[in-house]
């Protein structure tokens, strides 16, 4: 019906046109739309924020603040834009989609001229509504972070917000599907570029420098963006995917066999409905995975208007993947796992009484996992995702795993090694894949929570963590630890070291 509409739209403007002898050059339509053009010519300005304003942004959320602890100083004043663009939903038909565009201006000579694009892909969100380019927005501190360490200091920033999210209108979001959301990404980059330069920063253009990085959900999708471009001849400077999913069959099946990561309910619920709606076979009826209690509503409940906390508040949405009860006594030694031990109480917390996925379904991937299992995880034996896995879950995470190409550019990957949320496992089963597929040049490791070593490049940053994270275990202990963990403590660090890392190429 969109295209339809459209196409009507530029036949009556093509005819006024004609009338008229003239028309508005600020807006462009096209009668067939096409991934990577922009919807609105030129995008919406959202705001624009001098060097001060972003200080006193950033102050407002404890991201902002644990970042405010290493020194930092904005150079650039930035203009945020809301973009709007087609690309594709997972059957490849064209879908309109939306993100942000962050332009950098000022007297300092980093702040003009021909600038560096970072193309950034953000973490996990179950606001429907969620707008990257929000920058004030309450649930966005992930956007006042990035623009401060990379649009306040010279680089143009490209975020697209994903499909099914924003004014996207497609009735679910692509979760952790490689394939739809590289193409989202790329198609970002191509309608950024077609409206550059901005008319509240003509002196900033696209220097040919182009980054990728992002984090958790979004560092996964980074990977998949850079291996997309390499593979399709776009030349990508350099990345720097950040503590995600990129092992996505061994991460499955440590969590079914009982490493319950602390979002793995909110994650499955995601990624099970993604799957079915892009792929049509992970069930006949929702009941047949999710808990008859949640089975009618989950399609459409995640991403929505309604915070986590309050659905599970309301009882429509539980805090518990799985039973505490195990599908079969010989499955018990995985209800839950114990080890590693420091993870143990996290592992504990995604079983209960009231859980989501059914213990017949559990079993059913337990015993797939058991027949044919992945060679990183539990035991490390080739480091591949299983060979012939038959539930078909598994099947498509193994299609949607990461281990099977090596970058041709510098790449950095970075994430702390006691993370709750996604398990450092992921970063450290790319490594052993490149190890064993080299890659030139061999990709950089940064496990931000380990010590620094003499004339480490990142020693500063890795003792800055270590004292932020000391800081809240000191006021909370060891649960606050793992609550701030992966959204509040990694992130500024990371992205710092991302930052460096990108300056020198």
């Amino acid at each position: 019906m969109k295209i339809l509409l459209r196409g009507v739209g530029l036949a009556l403007l093509v005819s006024g046109l004609a009338a008229c002898g003239g028309g508005d050059s600020q807006s462009t339509m096209t009668a067939t739309p096409q991934r990577g053009a922009l919807i609105a010519d030129p995008p919406q300005k959202v705001a624009t924020f001098a060097p001060a304003a972003l200080l006193a942004l950033l102050g407002s959320s404890d991201l902002g603040k644990t970042f405010l602890q290493l020194a930092y100083t904005p150079k650039c004043t930035i203009t945020v834009y809301h973009l709007t663009y087609d690309t594709v939903d997972p059957k490849d038909n064209i879908t309109p989609a939306s993100g942000g565009l962050m332009v950098p201006s000022g007297s300092d000579s980093g702040c003009t001229g021909p600038r560096p694009i970072l193309l950034y892909a953000h973490g996990t969100t179950t606001d429907r509504g969620f707008d990257i380019a929000q920058l004030d927005a309450s649930d966005n501190a992930e956007g006042a972070l990035l623009a401060a360490v990379f649009a306040a200091e010279g680089y143009i920033v490209v975020a697209p917000n994903y499909v099914g999210y924003d004014t996207s209108t497609l009735g679910y979001h692509p979760y952790l599907v490689a394939d739809q959301q590289s193409k989202d990404m790329i198609d970002s980059l191509s309608a950024a570029r077609a409206a550059l330069p901005t008319a509240d920063a003509p002196s900033s253009t696209d220097g040919g420098k182009l980054f990728v990085t992002g984090y958790s959900q979004g560092g996964y999708v980074a990977m998949a963006t850079h291996r997309a471009m390499q593979n399709g001849g776009m030349t990508v400077t350099a990345s720097a995917p950040m503590s995600g999913p990129y092992a996505l069959a061994a991460f499955g099946d440590a969590i079914f066999e009982g490493q319950v990561s602390d979002s793995a309910t909110v994650n499955l619920a995601l990624v099970l409905v993604a799957y079915q709606k892009a792929y049509g076979d992970i069930y006949s009826s929702p009941a047949d995975v999710f808990a008859s209690k949640y089975a009618s509503s989950i399609e459409t409940l995640l991403p929505g208007a309604t915070t986590v906390s309050t659905l599970e508040a309301q009882g429509k949405f539980p805090g518990a993947l799985f039973s505490s009860s195990p599908p079969a006594p010989n499955y018990a030694i995985y209800t839950p796992a114990t080890t590693p031990p420091n993870l143990a109480s996290v592992f504990a917390a995604g079983f209960g009484a009231d859980f989501l996925l059914t213990n017949s379904y559990r079993g059913m991937y337990l015993m797939d996992a058991l027949a044919q299992p992945d060679g990183g995880f539990p035991n490390y034996t080739d480091g591949l995702p299983p060979a012939n896995p038959m539930n078909s879950f598994r099947v498509h995470l193994k299609g949607n795993d990461l281990r099977d190409w090596a970058p041709s550019a510098p790449t950095l990957l970075c994430g702390g090694n006691s993370d709750p949320t996604v398990f450092f496992f992921n970063t450290t089963l790319m490594q052993k894949y490149w190890v064993a597929h080299p890659p030139s040049p061999v990709p950089v490791i940064l496990d931000i929570d380990s010590s620094p070593t003499a004339g480490d490049p990142y020693g500063g940053l890795k003792t800055a963590f270590g004292v932020a994270k000391d800081l809240v275990a000191a006021s909370g202990g060891a649960a606050a630890v793992f609550a701030a963990y992966h959204a509040q403590l990694v992130p500024p660090f990371c992205l710092s070291a991302v930052k460096s890392f990108f300056d020198s190429h």
